[in-house]
């Protein structure tokens, strides 16, 4: 066989791997850009409820609430001795191992009665710390004033307070804890799932896009025209008649689906901590920046003059010293950005500038001004 034969079959295999990665690339992509239904949507019915109740942590060590001041926190202790037997009423009442807490909880769609649920306790009064204390049974109740659990137990805490009279030393948050399994759940409520013959799904972020992409998927997978996108934020699914009584099932087949997600470009921007969130698809017209900042340093050298040696006239003077130094940042040059750059490119231009995160969002909201960024722009 001849060389030049051997150079042609090398060059075929070649460029058939390069083929095959290079399609096994575009493949990995698109799936990378794919979501699952379950992911991006919330089904009806299928959600948390908010549980809220008043308590008292006793057992701590010295850190509770001061009696005197926490008016609540001593009538509600009276309250409890007294359905305990014991008469508190006492103007000597006087303890600090009592706080007077907010215990706050999720309950998960579908809890049935005895199953437990994780508890998060908050100091309301003057407490310290609710290290070492102990959670009185306490009701929980929801938006519609019904107890759906009770809690009780142990707090366990993450920071700590120590301290003397000289300094004192806090770390974490010692007036916040949880309380695991700390609930248990007393009341079910009540959402036939599997007996609806329409379910609505909403997209956690709304867009017409996805919303049309998901109803296209699920039609795909059950067959007919079962589900419709509303608005950018519902899709309706009507129950077909072979899931009938049997909802989950069909809820079961469609969240699975992947489904590539769309996006409106949009810059997010936090001027509190100078945080940039830039999405994919924000693209700017042609447009020149420049950018820089007036410097002035002033800085106070004061030297002390003082007369020759062995003089008998002269005082020794204190005499003022200023430098001031002046940057007007004549090294930053006027910059273009060419008209539908992506993502990365504008980050690379902005960098090229020197500029830091708190310039760059005074930088696009002036270029947002003179209406190049095609995107809308987001405040925190």
């Amino acid at each position: 066989m001849s060389r030049l034969h051997h150079l042609s079959v090398l060059a075929r295999t070649t460029a058939l791997v390069c083929g095959l990665f290079a399609c096994m690339a575009a493949i990995s992509g698109e799936a990378a850009a794919q979501s699952r239904i379950k992911d991006i949507t919330n089904f009806e019915g299928i959600r948390d409820n908010l549980l809220v109740g008043y308590g008292l942590v006793v057992g701590l060590n010295g850190t509770g609430d001061d009696i005197g001041d926490a008016v609540f926190t001593r009538e509600s202790l009276i309250g409890v001795l007294q359905r305990l037997g014991v008469n508190a009423r006492d103007d000597d009442l006087d303890t600090d191992n009592v706080a007077a807490v907010m215990v706050t909880a999720n309950l998960p769609p579908f809890s049935r009665q005895g199953s437990r649920i994780d508890l998060t306790v908050s100091a309301i009064g003057t407490s310290k710390s609710l290290q070492g204390g102990t959670l009185l049974v306490t009701p929980l109740m929801g938006a519609d004033g019904e107890v759906y659990a009770v809690g009780q137990g142990p707090i366990a805490i993450n920071g700590f307070s120590a301290g003397g009279n000289a300094e004192t030393i806090t770390r974490g948050v010692p007036t916040v804890g949880r309380i695991s399994n700390g609930a248990i759940v007393e009341r079910e409520i009540d959402f036939d799932l599997k007996e609806l013959q329409s379910v609505k799904i909403a997209l956690k972020n709304p867009d017409l896009t996805t919303a049309q992409r998901i109803a296209d998927a699920i039609n795909q997978q059950l067959g007919g025209n079962s589900a419709s996108s509303t608005d950018p934020s519902t899709v309706q699914v009507n129950v077909p008649d072979r899931y009938r009584g049997n909802t989950v099932a069909m809820l079961t087949d469609i969240e699975l689906l992947p489904v590539r997600v769309d996006s409106p470009a949009k810059v997010v921007i936090d001027e509190k901590s100078g945080v940039i969130v830039i999405g994919n698809e924000v693209r700017i017209s042609t447009v020149a920046i420049a950018q820089g900042n007036l410097t002035v340093k002033i800085t106070e050298t004061p030297q002390v003059s003082q007369p020759n040696a062995f003089s008998n006239t002269g005082n020794t003077e204190v005499v003022d010293r200023t430098q001031i130094e002046v940057d007007e940042d004549s090294d930053r040059r006027l910059a273009v950005l060419p008209s539908g750059v992506t993502l990365q490119e504008v980050v690379n231009g902005l960098n090229a500038l020197g500029v830091g995160p708190r310039d760059m969002i005074a930088i696009l909201q002036s270029i947002k001004a003179a209406g190049a960024l095609q995107a809308d722009i987001e405040l925190l």
